[in-house]
């Protein structure tokens, strides 16, 4: 049984059934797409990517197709070790069924980083890590939003702030450090900086998102420590911690990282139970130190790993 449709899940399965053709595999997923390019949504947000289509790697039918059993729409709810089954609950008709599992892989993926800031939840406000996340960006642009706000300069947020630019919305992208891109050294983050003002984007280093402001049920403004920022959209791009909620309930052990221990093999310390992908721990090859690298090269990876021991 395989938790999670997309690159470390669907890796693992496709993996597993080319080493076992006769192995009965089941992966649930509870949104509508598999092994799609999240790196790609900010250019169909920016219409370079024109075909909604092309994001997606493999359809769940094409992995039906192969032998494996893909349930679109289907939330795993609960895990229980000890008798090898999971709790799932199709999101659909709201019918709870259990699947018992031989192995089971967890493929959970990451969620977005949202401080509890005022307004953050309200109407206008986005991430950007799904396929319906990025219709929901487009339709608010299709309808009028002329003003955004990108909250984060990591990588989406750069890159949306491009998109939004690219658009022709009149763009502002605010970063509590006085850099972009903490990934780069200092003086490459300036060359970001640059690129981005010779877009038209304005550049707010060193400065703190306080809350969104909205009115008559629309986005207004985004309220910083240097006051508020118009925007008719905004898109928080503040990070994301890996989604190990069912683990820990479970009883699975999770690192201070806050991802799900795993040894060389990416097997976790329970029986019969694998993870893989944006919800794993790893161990950084220079400082032996845990760390969470949520990236889809490393899932797809982790995901082959997975499925060949498994």
């Amino acid at each position: 049984v395989v938790i999670g449709g997309d690159a470390g899940g669907m890796s693992a399965a496709a993996q597993a059934r080319r080493l076992r053709p006769d192995l009965e595999i089941v992966a649930f997923e509870r949104g509508e797409f598999t092994s799609y390019a999240a790196c790609g949504l900010p250019y169909f947000v920016s219409d370079e990517v024109t075909d909604r289509d092309r994001l997606i790697a493999r359809t769940p039918e094409a992995f039906r197709a192969q032998g494996i059993d893909v349930r679109t729409r289907h939330e795993v709810v609960a895990i229980d070790t000890d008798e090898r089954t999971v709790e799932v609950r199709s999101l659909d008709g709201g019918d709870v069924t259990t699947e018992p599992y031989g192995e089971l892989l967890l493929a959970t993926g990451a969620v977005p980083v949202k401080p509890p800031l005022p307004g953050i939840d309200g109407p206008d406000v986005f991430d950007l890590r799904t396929i319906p996340d990025a219709d929901a960006v487009r339709a608010a642009i299709d309808h009028g939003a002329r003003r955004a706000v990108v909250v984060g300069g990591g990588y989406i947020g750069v890159e949306v702030a491009e998109a939004f630019s690219t658009r022709g919305l009149e763009m502002t992208l605010v970063e509590l450090a006085d850099q972009p891109m903490l990934t780069l050294d200092a003086d490459m983050a300036e060359l970001v900086t640059a690129a981005l003002e010779e877009l038209g984007v304005d550049v707010r280093l060193g400065t703190a998102v306080k809350g969104f402001t909205h009115h008559d049920g629309h986005l207004t403004s985004v309220d910083t420590d240097g006051g508020p920022v118009p925007a008719d959209i905004a898109v928080v791009g503040l990070g994301v911690r890996p989604n190990s909620a069912l683990a820990v309930d479970a009883g699975i052990p999770v690192g201070p990282s806050g991802g799900i221990v795993v040894d060389e093999r990416l097997h976790t310390e329970v029986d019969g139970v694998w993870a893989a992908g944006d919800c794993v721990e790893s161990r950084h090859r220079i400082t032996g130190a845990p760390v969470v690298i949520a990236l889809g090269t490393h899932a797809n990876k982790q995901g082959r790993v997975a499925g060949s021991n498994i």
